[in-house]
C-alpha cells in the first residue's frame, strides 16, 4: 500500500513538474524533487527510469549531486517563488503580521538561492 502511495505521488509530482517547465506560475524543481523522493521510496525501477530522463538531467542532476543549479534554473525558481509569495502577500492584506512573516520567508529563500546554492555554467 505504501509503494502505491509513493508511486502515485511520484507520478502526480512528475506531471506537475513537467507542466511547470512551460507554465511560469507552477514551480518545476520542487515537484521534480518530490518525484525523485517518491520514486526512490516507491520503486527502484521507476527511480532509475526517472533519473535517466532529460527532465531530471536538465533541472535536478547537478543540484542533487551537490554541484549547484544553472543560472536559468535558479532564476526560474526564484521568479516562481516571488510570484507565488507575492500572490499570497496580496491575499492577506488585512493581516500585517502574516505579511511580515511572508516577507521574512521570502527574504530567507532569496538569500538561500543566492548564497547557498552554487551557480554553475
Amino acid at each position: 500500500m505504501k509503494k502505491v502511495f509513493y508511486l502515485t505521488l511520484g507520478c502526480a509530482s512528475l506531471g506537475l513538474g513537467a507542466a511547470g517547465t512551460v507554465l511560469p506560475v507552477l514551480p518545476t524543481v520542487p515537484f521534480l524533487l518530490l518525484a525523485t523522493y517518491s520514486f526512490a521510496k516507491g520503486s527502484e525501477r521507476m527511480h532509475q527510469w526517472f533519473i535517466q530522463t532529460s527532465l531530471y538531467e536538465k533541472h535536478l542532476a547537478t543540484f542533487v549531486n551537490g554541484q549547484g543549479m544553472s543560472r536559468q534554473t535558479k532564476r526560474r525558481a526564484m521568479i516562481t517563488v516571488t510570484l507565488t509569495m507575492g500572490f499570497s502577500f496580496l491575499m492577506v492584506q488585512q493581516r500585517p503580521l502574516l505579511q511580515l512573516m511572508l516577507a521574512g520567508i521570502w527574504c530567507c529563500l532569496m538569500l538561500y538561492f543566492i548564497f547557498k546554492i552554487k551557480t554553475i555554467a
